[in-house]
């Protein structure tokens, strides 16, 4: 055989180096495995039992304060953000931490909250060095750490339900139990990105000691779930149609939003679907931060029709509140039969 030079060789490994700079790399290393919870349901399955009281008790806490660019939660050059002179600038946001207790599964968690390290010893946080730097975490005023929380519970954490993989939604998996399994939308782990060439070895030191990732199984190959294009698929997570995920990607290939139903009514949480108030209640989806915009779009529109066409549904954003006045607006709204304001502007 012909032996390549050094010179051929060189070209070779250079002309690898640029392709995976350019494919970028995926979220974490960390590995995946089927979900074994869950049944493959339709929306309208969902939407046969929403508005019904459910058993599953929900706590919101916000575990944190921070501050990110406006351009990543909102798409800036939408319509309505125009015509409302929306520039870019530094917005305040929460970290949250949602809890869920089911009289005969247990307690879950979605998302993970703030890792304890990063409220008094950030040398030894999962995240820190450089990514810390860039994404301002000198800036994160830590509220509640996931420890301090779990400390106070009187029953083991059975899960944590992932709405993606961002690392404001798991730098506080280092707190929580290594024998929990944790749950994430499917293709989640395996996207890829430029950006993950710096984030992957953050995200898997988030991820150390963990089982591997269960990926929700959403249908069968082939098999189509959804009644409604943003929504790509359904699953009953506990098969007693009190706690749903909802596939809807766009901000990441694996974004899930989960429905839960309480006693006092249904609580959707849409994670990075939506970030901020201002985007859900005028229908603009998320900005430079989601890896597929228009998808983004199509999948907060859907979660907003689910909301409008069952108003009892408590909205949950990714990291603001709702004003209750304006949600209680837009509801009034669609129950007269008018168009959302989304639909207006176009």
């Amino acid at each position: 055989m012909v032996q390549p030079t050094p010179t051929a060789i060189s070209s070779v490994i250079s002309g690898f180096t640029a392709a995976l700079w350019l494919a970028g790399c995926a979220v974490t290393s960390h590995g995946t495995q089927p979900a074994q919870l869950g049944t493959p349901r339709t929306l309208a399955a969902l939407e046969a039992v929403v508005d019904q009281p459910g058993p599953i008790e929900v706590e919101t806490l916000a575990a944190g304060d921070w501050h990110v660019p406006l351009s990543g939660l909102l798409n800036l050059d939408d319509p309505s953000a125009q015509a409302a002179g929306l520039e870019d600038r530094e917005e305040p946001i929460e970290i949250y931490l949602h809890a869920l207790r089911h009289p005969s599964f247990g307690l879950f968690l979605i998302d993970s909250g703030v890792e304890a390290a990063l409220a008094g010893d950030r040398d030894h946080a999962a995240i820190g060095g450089l990514v810390a730097n860039a994404a301002g975490l000198d800036d994160l005023k830590v509220r509640l750490d996931t420890r301090a929380w779990l400390a106070r519970q009187h029953e083991p954490l059975r899960g944590v339900l992932l709405t993606h993989l961002h690392l404001d939604h798991v730098m506080g998996l280092p707190d929580v139990p290594a024998d929990t399994p944790i749950f994430t939308g499917p293709g989640e782990a395996q996207a890829t990105s430029f950006e993950n060439l710096f984030v992957q070895s953050t995200t898997d030191r988030e991820l150390a000691g963990h089982a591997p990732l269960s990926e929700w199984v959403f249908a069968a190959a082939g098999e189509r779930t959804d009644t409604e294009a943003g929504i790509a698929a359904a699953l009953d997570v506990f098969g007693d149609g009190s706690l749903w995920a909802l596939h809807v990607p766009g901000h990441t290939p694996g974004s899930t939003a989960y429905l839960a139903r309480s006693p006092r009514g249904p609580v959707l949480f849409t994670g990075d679907a939506c970030h901020t108030a201002w985007g859900w209640e005028h229908g603009v989806e998320p900005g430079t931060f989601s890896s597929d915009q228009p998808r983004s779009r199509a999948s907060l529109l859907a979660l907003r029709a689910l909301a409008e066409r069952h108003p009892n549904i408590d909205v949950r954003l990714g990291h603001q509140s709702l004003q209750p006045g304006a949600a209680a607006s837009a509801r009034a709204g669609a129950e007269r039969g008018e168009p959302s304001r989304s639909a207006q502007a176009r």
